[in-house]
């Protein structure tokens, strides 16, 4: 095994076992609830922003281990950025797990995050790891849910099972 792919399992398992950022904030100002229908991956993020910044972010729900280690990870990475900057953080994510975007080089701000470079070669996983992240665009330009089937399709063309 590669130490990438080693690396990649312990973080997912790290994050799955204790997520960082469970639970729900009381009082948030942005929410949103995302679900993946076809692998039941649903997860709803609150957080408050205040002066364009991420002040506080959590999320709860039921999902995989990717999921629940994306939405773990992605929390840890945009608290205390600005929504500009998490924006940023947002699409390099998804064309990083789509495999839009090359990381070797392209400038990107990814940092730790690129542990999910390898989603991109599991097609019917890409959808998992990119669910937090299309939730949190949803929470900041206040859209109360979204999904990853249909219009709101972040990776048209994927289906459960495709690998």
């Amino acid at each position: 095994m590669s130490d990438m792919r080693q690396l990649y399992q312990e973080v997912i398992l790290d994050h799955n076992r204790k997520p960082r950022n469970f639970g729900s904030i009381l009082g948030a100002n942005r929410h949103a609830e995302g679900h993946n229908p076809l692998c039941g991956d649903h997860i709803k993020l609150s957080m408050n922003v205040l002066d364009d910044k991420i002040e506080t972010i959590a999320f709860e729900g039921e999902g995989c281990a990717i999921c629940k280690a994306s939405a773990s990870m992605m929390t840890g990475a945009v608290k205390g950025q600005s929504v500009q900057d998490a924006e940023i953080l947002v699409e390099e994510f998804r064309g990083m797990a789509t495999g839009t975007l090359d990381l070797e080089s392209e400038a990107n701000h990814l940092g730790k995050l690129k542990v999910f470079a390898g989603v991109k070669d599991l097609p019917s996983r890409v959808k998992c790891a990119i669910l937090p992240w299309h939730t949190l665009h949803a929470a900041l330009y206040a859209e109360s849910s979204v999904s990853t089937e249909g219009e709101a399709d972040p990776v048209p063309g994927t289906l459960i099972g495709e690998e």
